[in-house]
């Protein structure tokens, strides 16, 4: 029997473990709490760290052993594990761990592509939880690849299964763009899995509490197919505006909501949380956003009264805020607890016919991930409601390879339907020419590994955005704390970028395909690129986005979410009904909008070589292209339709270019102009 010994690395901290509770405050976490363990043999031993608290070894879907400080294990590792995970709830260095290689029998070779029958692991429709057969059927799904299978199915009987933080596998790590968690008591965990199927057949997951409903990590070839995804509780309330009298306005709330009224406040709850209701956001009773003219969300904090069984009085005239007796409020907070699905190091993942109809954050979430494909589904109106996901329904950060979108459908979300960026750290101190210090300047993007060893490195400008014309690249990284990382250079820093600069990954930048896909009564904006690979965009329907259709961001001094657009295609779309109202980068239906602290100090601009053709717009008077720093935009064989339905904004001028290169245009303005 051979062995192998290995160091785990470690820092400090005073969690207990599990948490799942949900704090407003941000907390700053990670794998601090978890670390990866790449498995070298069938058996492992060790003991857990000295420091006062609780640990736990796990595989990607199940706990494998759990005790205390100074505890020895000893256990079999399942079949099929490339790695394991370390977890505490206290930072920790973990005493030494020997990895033994036993004389077992080798894997008997599997069919190659099997169904396993998620019944058959115990997995029922009836209420319970249903987190813990589920995730058995995931570790044989393991071992038959690792067996030789090509491709494991997991066959899911059509139903709805329930899922509860309480039976749910306890995990660490940074997820970009949320309130930062200790843990995250996750239901569904694909993680260290490869070519294997979960097929719902029009099955829905419902949630309970504050949860992360499911993680795919450290995979390649997951298919998610034919699955909904929803909340027992949701995370806000819905309320229809029944009067509004003497300067006070009455909602009734449906029996789907929990809430109540405690010392003139209003709270939104479920199993585990209760938060106070901050902002309204308005829609008619058909759906359709209501055009306020104003930002998206309307404050709305004033003094609550309960005045029956399902009716809420506040002291605030609803009519001020452009809203009107009929109509619907979705009264929620700002926080981002949970994505219901976040992809981590995930290679060549296919969502078919998944649907979210709610989520405590983000609908979908993917960081540091590759080659993603979503077809069909989408952010789905479910339960007669008209709030989807609580922020973006579906987000890429540091992502490469291609992602494509195409076929769903995306209504009723608080941002965007996609936003695809790299996150740039800012350059804090240069401690020599071939080392600097970086800082997460964002508290929800913060931890997540962005410069992995060996990564191309594009430096920034911070005032100006421009990108430096030579590559860097990293021979060592060291995580200083969870805001800081130090950066070591293969060459020295080039001139003229110090302190007040950034540094993106130029490894993790994505080609885009968003196509057919329907993006209605959304607010903020339908759709967000920022990325120097092509981007499609083709064949859609953008129906009432409150703010822009498209936004080509940028920045350096804010969310420091970057990646300069260089070749965009803009065409076949319809725009109908969008900027109505005002909310960040809400300036034109197509909003080319970088944040450029000095533009007039530029050589070269930021955004270059977009495209806009035979589109067809209907609107009122609006910007129909609002530019800042781009280069090369050709608008041509668009047919534009304008009249006054609502309010003009912008003066009504139809473009606002500022900072800009080449424009070329066969605009006419309409008859009615």
């Amino acid at each position: 029997m051979a062995a192998i010994v290995v160091g785990v690395p470690a820092s400090a901290s005073e969690q207990e473990f599990p948490v799942c509770a949900f704090s407003s405050s941000l907390l700053p976490v990670y794998g601090r709490y978890m670390r990866a363990l790449e498995v070298q043999g069938d058996v492992l031993h060790g003991m857990a760290p000295a420091a006062t608290g609780r640990y736990a070894v796990l595989s990607g879907s199940a706990l494998l052993w759990a005790g205390e400080s100074g505890q020895s294990f000893e256990f079999k590792v399942p079949r099929g594990c490339r790695q394991l995970y370390l977890l505490g709830s206290v930072e920790s260095a973990w005493p030494q761990l020997e990895w033994c290689s036993s004389d077992e029998e080798p894997l008997a070779e599997a069919a190659p592509e099997p169904t396993l029958d998620a019944a058959v692991y115990g997995m029922k429709a009836d209420g319970s939880d249903a987190g813990a057969a589920l995730r058995r059927a995931i570790s044989d799904a393991r071992a038959l690849v690792a067996a030789g299978a090509r491709t494991v199915r997991i066959s899911i009987p059509h139903g709805t299964y329930h899922f509860y933080p309480s039976g749910a596998q306890p995990m660490s790590l940074y997820i970009s763009n949320h309130d930062q968690q200790d843990f995250l008591p996750v239901g569904i965990p694909l993680v260290d899995v490869q070519h294997i199927v979960l097929e719902g057949q029009g099955s829905t997951f419902m949630f309970h509490g504050l949860m992360q409903p499911m993680l795919i990590m450290d995979s390649s070839h997951v298919t998610c197919r034919n699955i909904s995804f929803d909340y027992a509780t949701p995370f806000y309330a819905e309320g229809k505006i029944v009067a509004i009298e003497d300067g006070k306005t009455t909602l009734e709330i449906p029996e789907r909501f929990s809430w109540c009224v405690e010392d003139g406040k209003f709270y939104t709850r479920g199993e585990g949380w209760q938060v106070r209701a901050a902002t309204a956001l308005g829609f008619h009773a058909d759906g359709r956003m209501v055009a306020t003219g104003r930002a998206g969300d309307a404050y709305w904090g004033s003094k609550a009264t309960q005045v029956g069984r399902n009716r809420v009085q506040f002291e605030q005239d609803a009519r001020q805020l452009g809203f009107d007796v009929g109509q619907i409020l979705v009264l929620r907070i700002w926080n981002r607890p949970y994505p219901a699905m976040v992809l981590h190091q995930a290679e060549k993942t296919l969502l078919e016919n998944v649907r979210f109809h709610s989520s405590q954050g983000m609908a979908l979430l993917a960081q540091m991930s590759r080659d993603v494909t979503i077809r069909g589904g989408g952010c789905v109106r479910g339960d007669a409601r008209v709030h989807t996901a609580g922020a973006d329904a579906t987000h890429f950060s540091n992502c490469g390879g291609h992602i494509s979108v195409q076929d769903a459908l995306y209504e009723g979300m608080m941002d965007d339907a996609i936003n695809v960026h790299s996150t740039c750290l800012s350059i804090e101190k240069v401690l020599s020419p071939h080392q600097v210090e970086l800082r997460f300047m964002h508290p929800q993007a913060v931890g997540f590994d962005v410069f992995p060893v060996g990564s191309s490195l594009q430096f920034i400008k911070g005032k100006t955005l421009e990108n430096h014309p030579s590559l860097g690249k990293a021979v060592a990284v060291e995580r200083v704390d969870e805001h800081t990382v130090r950066l070591t250079l293969e060459k020295p820093l080039p001139a003229g970028i110090g302190v007040g600069d950034a540094v993106e990954n130029a490894s993790f930048y994505p080609s885009v395909d968003f196509s057919r896909n329907i993006v209605r009564a959304n607010r903020a904006r339908g759709t967000l690129f920022t990325t120097p690979e092509p981007v499609l965009v083709e064949g859609n329907q953008f129906i009432g986005s409150s703010g822009s259709a498209i936004l080509l961001a940028g920045d350096a001094q804010g969310w420091y979410e970057s990646g300069r657009c260089r070749n965009v295609i803009i065409r076949n779309n319809l725009f109908e009904r969008n900027l109505i109202c005002r909310y960040q980068f809400t300036e034109g239906i197509i909003s080319i909008y970088p944040e450029v602290k000095e533009p007039e100090q530029q050589q070269v601009r930021y955004h270059e070589n977009i495209l806009i053709e035979n589109n067809t717009f209907i609107t009122h008077r609006v910007p129909l292209v609002y530019a800042i720093s781009a280069d090369n935009i050709i608008f041509r064989n668009n047919r534009v339709t304008v009249d006054d339905k609502y309010a003009p904004m912008h003066d009504g001028k139809p473009f606002l270019l500022k900072h800009c290169g080449r424009v070329e245009s066969d605009y006419a303005a309409p008859a009615s102009e």
